[in-house]
């Protein structure tokens, strides 16, 4: 494993913030389950003491008394939108002496919204990550070579112990069903938007332009740092598929001291010219901008320009489908299956 692996650019579908959720775990009686997709790094204050011992920020279970080699504890995760995984991390945080010593990962791809029940005793799994030994106080990085479609991950700990965040890096799938004749942001992580590009991400990551919702805190958006020179900030996204736009959203919501001044957002269809889409136009600090957009090309692409740098909560790009978009939507689908 590398140690900056390539996959943890793309966002991490597990979050809560993204929509993610830890729907079982056989035990969780030190830390709660659903820890494990807070997108705040874990924290740790030293001689914090509950009813049950230390405080962690993390999930953590009992110790294990009947522990034979394949024991385990597990844990369940729905993902934000059905994906294609490319990578997970587990990450020990402040774990030392009380971290699993093996991990492994596996994932199912289920339709609808299944039970509990169905999920614990009937689903079946496939393993993406084979049972592999972990660090403590450690981030550890593994890759994800599928191209299969998951909605589902289940983490197993041998045989027990703690685990601070559980991150699931991919890359989500539109549902064609949902697609067909339907606006839709195209930018938005759960319908397959993606973040290709950057010029700077100091403070904050661009992936946090696409979470759905309203951001609740500066910390919540895309943050760059001050720039000294005379140039400026942007950040480039692949859309959902091929599209034509209809109306843009720009927030700037909690960025009072430091908005943007102004943005103009260009796009372009596959390797094509870039074209502007909004000109350059003034923004206010705190405010949720939006702007009909009555350019009828359709583009793959979208590049938004801040001027000079600061801070945007979210980006929505709102647009219909193409029928050669429709058509790459479909596709995918149904090789991801």
């Amino acid at each position: 494993m590398p140690a900056n692996p390539s996959f943890h650019a793309l966002p991490d579908l597990a979050a809560r913030s993204a929509g993610g959720a830890v729907l079982w775990a056989n035990d969780d009686l030190f830390a709660e389950r659903e820890n494990l997709i807070n997108p705040a790094a874990a924290e740790f204050r030293p001689a914090t003491f509950g009813h049950k011992g230390q405080i962690y920020d993390g999930w953590e279970t009992r110790r294990r008394r009947d522990a034979g080699p394949d024991a385990c504890d597990q844990a369940i995760v729905r993902l934000a939108v059905p994906a294609v995984v490319h990578g997970v991390v587990i990450d020990t945080a402040w774990f030392t002496g009380n971290y699993p010593p093996e991990i492994s990962v596996e994932a199912a791809s289920v339709d609808g919204y299944p039970s509990t029940e169905e999920l614990v005793e009937k689903t079946p799994w496939t393993t993406i990550v084979e049972r592999s030994a972990v660090n403590g106080d450690t981030r550890n990085p593994f890759r994800v070579d599928s191209s299969k479609r998951w909605t589902h991950v289940r983490l197993s700990i041998y045989p027990d112990g703690g685990v601070a965040r559980f991150r699931v890096h991919g890359e989500g799938l539109l549902d064609p069903q949902f697609a067909e004749r339907m606006t839709l942001d195209l930018a938005a992580l759960s319908n397959g938007g993606r973040i290709t590009a950057c010029s700077n991400m100091f403070y904050s990551s661009p992936n946090n332009l696409l979470l759905p919702g309203s951001a609740r805190t500066m910390g919540e958006g895309w943050e760059t740092s001050r720039r000294r020179d005379t140039g400026n900030d942007w950040v480039q996204v692949h859309l959902a598929a091929q599209g034509v736009l209809n109306a843009v959203e720009l927030d700037t919501s909690y960025f009072i001291g430091n908005a943007p001044g102004a943005a103009r957002l260009s796009g372009r269809d596959g390797d094509g010219d870039w074209f502007e889409v909004l000109p350059m136009t003034d923004l206010q600090p705190d405010t949720r901008h939006r702007f009909l957009i009555e350019d009828g090309r359709a583009l793959t692409d979208a590049r938004l320009d801040i001027h000079p740098d600061g801070g945007m909560a979210r980006l929505r790009l709102f647009g219909a489908l193409t029928e050669a978009g429709l058509g790459q939507v479909r596709t995918r689908w149904e090789t991801s299956s």
